[in-house]
């Protein structure tokens, strides 16, 4: 199927497609209007980090809070500032305040569409478990800023991915 601005679908998913622009091939996720990341330190000077398993890298991997914005029915028009808070609730158990907007950019642009917009939680608080909802499995993982590189070379050493949003939410908090 051709698109107007020259895309063809080569292939579609139930929430992915696959396509192409010229020679360039690639993925666009379907049906969402946006993806938050969430940088958040705590009281204690800890950042707070999430870790499941990811398919596509067949593997754990520690992350930020993050997701998908808009994505469900039920979500359509959800701002990004709402959805942060949103997934950050759902996947740590922590809220906050206020969350400010620091940058967006692109995830894996000769890949994939995303564009991830990062927000930072003002004071963020415990009041729940969190884990993620019914589909996911994250562990929360409360990581003082002081031993983040090493806590992370030893999640390495233990077989889990990093995935790289988080030195870019370090390079901000400096």
């Amino acid at each position: 199927m051709k698109q107007g601005d020259g895309k063809e679908i080569i292939a579609a998913g139930k929430y992915m497609n696959f396509a192409r622009r010229g020679r360039w091939e690639f993925v666009e996720r379907k049906n969402l209007s946006g993806i938050v990341a969430i940088v958040a330190v705590n009281a204690r000077d800890e950042l707070i980090l999430v870790e499941q398993f990811r398919a596509p890298t067949n593997c754990r991997v520690v992350e930020l809070p993050a997701g998908l914005v808009g994505d469900e029915a039920a979500l359509h028009g959800e701002s990004l500032e709402t959805a942060a808070r949103r997934e950050l609730e759902e996947e740590t158990g922590y809220t906050a305040e206020r969350f400010e907007y620091l940058f967006e950019g692109a995830a894996s642009s000769g890949i994939i569409d995303e564009i991830i917009a990062f927000y930072r939680a003002l004071e963020p608080r415990k009041i729940g478990a969190g884990g993620g909802d019914d589909s996911e499995d994250i562990v929360v993982h409360e990581v003082p800023l002081a031993d983040v590189h090493a806590w992370l070379a030893d999640r390495r050493a233990a077989g889990a991915a990093t995935d790289i949003k988080i030195y870019a939410a370090l390079a901000f908090l400096k």
